[in-house]
């Protein structure tokens, strides 16, 4: 069960950002080059991964899709 809670929030995450991003009609190549970090860890930030880089790569994302 915790392993199904731990997928679904990953989802939410992703669903998130992917929704923010097309209500600004952003790709992520284009929030790459904004927030100056590589589409690679964008990406994984993205589908979840709990690393601090992707932590800290969330919040710049949040700060600029809300």
């Amino acid at each position: 069960m915790p392993e199904q809670n731990l997928v679904d929030a990953a989802h939410e995450i992703e669903e998130s950002i992917k929704i923010g991003l097309l209500k600004k009609h952003m790709t992520q190549i284009e929030l790459s080059q904004l927030i100056d970090e590589g589409t690679s860890q964008i990406n994984r930030a993205i589908k979840g991964d709990m690393s601090p880089k992707s932590l800290a790569i969330r919040k710049k994302i949040y700060k600029i899709i809300e």
